[in-house]
């Protein structure tokens, strides 16, 4: 331990980005992030659409995993889940979120606050409809976020599901959907050097509209 300990605490590393100015991004932090997005997938930054999602239940213990972006649109950012999962039951109690993403390639995060909603069983229905026959089944299979007691029990759900429907169209379960969340705050962050980052940060009014504004690092 005392071995890893030094090694975190001897790691510097210096950040080299391009500045982030106000005169230089776009007035509406989702086409803010659409153009960064698009630089991340030309640089072949891996999985960019892979986001850490925190919840926060009734016990106010928070929670925190990665999820996959899967839609965007100028209401929000999608992804979809088992509807009994530990991250819908912290939602169902607090639909406040937040997000994160990092691409460490490009040196930039972006983190979001919002308010997270279920989208409709339309959208739900066709997006699960148009994923891989093997992730229909998984949704199938999986009662996410609870016990098993052992590896071979999901082995076993998977085969007996994928026998159920063989030669046959897989609907949606009616426990597995979809979510956006509707940012009220989003910031950029670019990481420069000495640690003097660039942070923009983008606040939802009263009458829809954003403000920008730059914070300290």
């Amino acid at each position: 331990m005392e071995e890893l300990k030094n090694f975190v605490n001897s790691i510097r590393r210096d950040f080299a980005g391009k500045p982030l100015n106000e005169d230089s991004v776009d007035t509406n932090p989702l086409k803010q992030y659409q153009i960064w997005f698009e630089e991340a997938v030309s640089a072949q930054v891996v999985d960019p659409y892979a986001m850490s999602i925190a919840t926060v239940g009734k016990d106010m213990q928070p929670s925190l995993r990665l999820v996959y972006l899967r839609d965007i649109s100028e209401n929000g950012f999608v992804f979809y889940t088992n509807y009994g999962s530990q991250k819908a039951g912290d939602i169902a109690e607090n639909n406040k979120v937040a997000l994160n993403f990092y691409w460490v390639e490009l040196e930039r995060q972006i983190r979001i606050q919002g308010k997270v909603f279920k989208v409709s069983e339309e959208m739900s229905d066709t997006y699960f409809n148009s994923r891989p026959r093997e992730s229909q089944i998984g949704a199938w299979a999986s009662a996410q976020s609870t016990e098993l007691t052992s590896r071979q029990v999901l082995e076993e759900k998977v085969a007996e599901l994928t026998k159920k429907f063989e030669n046959q169209d897989i609907p949606r379960p009616k426990y597995w959907g979809g979510y956006i969340v509707q940012p009220f705050k989003i910031e950029f962050w670019q990481g420069r050097p000495n640690r003097l980052h660039d942070r923009l940060v983008y606040t939802r009014t009263e009458t829809n509209d954003w403000e920008i504004s730059r914070i300290a690092p």
